[in-house]
């Protein structure tokens, strides 16, 4: 009952020829291939070890009306499905089956999770919303990213520890780490799951309702209960990654110069390294095992509720307070701006 490798998150979209030129065009995604069947379009994208299925259409009308673009679909596989499935029902997921057959268990609010072999080939393991065929659209320009580091799921006030001990119970998602982060009279708690392929990782965020609204119930408000709130792309380096999609037309969250002025404070013998990094207005942090440096873009969507991170691991395994709070605050800072 434990889940292995995150196989593809499937993105539920309004219009999809421009939520895929977004990643084809800006992030260098490759479009591999395509489905369609009546008014139902989805494509597959891929860079690295990374799948993103797009699909717009009827299938999709009723996610969007209660929650705009977003993530509907996180498939995860399994060494052993059946036992996966027994678990989940045990641990009070509701499950249900796909076009194709395959079980799909809830996971948090209408976000699911199809659950596939392990073995087998690709074609066997997407959506069958008719047959997919390889496109013909040509690349992009070519990308940095390597493999889908962490997804951050945005959950009701209270209902954290819940949702940790259910993804524990039913696919083997044990906690990581935990942070409480108060930033003036806002808060949020946070529980980390990962499984222990290290391949599958869950950062889970809430506000604590006992403190002032900010920008987790602001994104709840948006997106209308729980939902993914960012997908974390590992990229080898983070600088020229930055640089590269943002002339091609990604938009990142600013930060302030006095946090590189801080930064410098704890990171002593990187003055030209902090200077890049000030340049890029990306963040650092560290632990025992190393440091990471990440950077976090403004949501491409109408609704301004899905959005993406970019992070670079220098030996660091975790998740910081500094991470969790720089999140926090930046998304704060372009929430206030926005206002």
């Amino acid at each position: 009952m434990v889940a292995r490798e995150i196989e593809y998150v499937e993105l539920y979209v309004g219009d999809q020829q421009s939520a895929v030129d977004y990643f084809v065009s800006r992030f260098g995604f490759r479009q591999v291939a395509e489905s369609a069947v009546d008014d139902t379009r989805s494509t597959l994208l891929r860079q690295g070890t990374v799948k993103i299925i797009v699909t717009a259409g009827p299938k999709t009308w009723k996610f969007l009306d209660g929650h705009g673009d977003g993530i509907a679909d996180i498939a995860l596989t399994c060494d052993d499905v059946d036992a996966t499935v027994e678990a989940a029902a045990a641990a009070g997921a509701t499950v249900s089956r796909s076009f194709r057959g395959h079980p799909v268990v809830t996971g948090f609010g209408d976000v699911g999770h199809t659950l596939l072999p392990a073995t087998g080939g690709l074609a066997d393991r997407l959506p069958a919303i008719g047959d997919w065929t390889p496109s013909t659209a040509p690349d992009g320009p070519v990308g940095r990213i390597r493999k889908l580091d962490h997804v951050a799921v945005c959950l009701a006030g209270g209902t954290l520890e819940q949702h940790a001990d259910y993804y524990g119970a039913a696919l083997g998602l044990h906690r990581y780490f935990s942070e409480y982060v108060a930033v003036g009279d806002q808060a949020m708690d946070s529980i980390v799951v990962r499984g222990a392929s290290g391949e599958v990782t869950f950062t889970l965020v809430a506000p604590d309702p006992t403190k002032s609204p900010g920008q987790l119930d602001a994104f709840l408000g948006r997106n209308g209960g729980p939902g993914v709130q960012h997908l974390a792309f590992l990229v080898d380096e983070i600088v020229p990654a930055v640089r590269e999609y943002g002339a091609l037309g990604v938009e990142f969250l600013n930060t302030p110069d006095a946090y590189y002025e801080m930064l410098a404070d704890r990171f002593t013998g990187m003055t030209e390294e902090i200077t890049q990094l000030r340049e890029t207005n990306v963040l650092a942090d560290r632990d025992e095992w190393g440091y990471l440096l990440q950077l976090f873009t403004r949501s491409p969507y109408e609704a301004n509720t899905l959005f993406y991170e970019l992070i670079q691991r220098r030996g660091s395994r975790g998740f910081g307070s500094r991470n969790i709070r720089a999140l926090y605050e930046a998304v704060e800072r372009d929430r206030l701006i926005a206002d």
